[in-house]
């Protein structure tokens, strides 16, 4: 599945995630967030050549057990999974090109 556009809504359990299978992209931030906005054509333009990576996006905020468990602290954050398992991250990201080569990191 390509990028994905909208924050889901209803955020996964840790659980879900820990029991992905494949290559996926877990994105923590908000819909009014400035840095959030300006990443998404650079996630978009990454992730629109891997149809087989999931991209996973989640609205984080106080009380968001899913972004606590990950430990994250700033937007918006990309934390690249294989089979549930965390291969790289990215925090407030400034090109296409290093979100490319952590999904291609991701999937080797």
């Amino acid at each position: 599945m390509p990028f994905s556009p909208r924050h889901l809504s209803t955020p996964p359990t840790r659980e879900a995630i820990d029991a992905l299978k494949g290559v996926a992209v877990l994105e923590f931030g908000t819909p009014w967030c400035g840095f959030c906005q300006r990443a998404q054509p650079l996630i978009q333009q990454a992730l629109e050549d891997q149809a087989a990576v999931e991209h996973i996006k989640v609205e984080d905020g106080p009380g968001q057990r899913l972004g606590r468990s990950f430990g994250v602290k700033l937007w918006p954050t990309l934390v690249f999974l294989k089979d549930g398992k965390e291969v790289a991250r990215l925090v407030r990201p400034d090109s296409a090109q290093a979100i490319h080569d952590a999904v291609r990191k991701t999937q080797d």
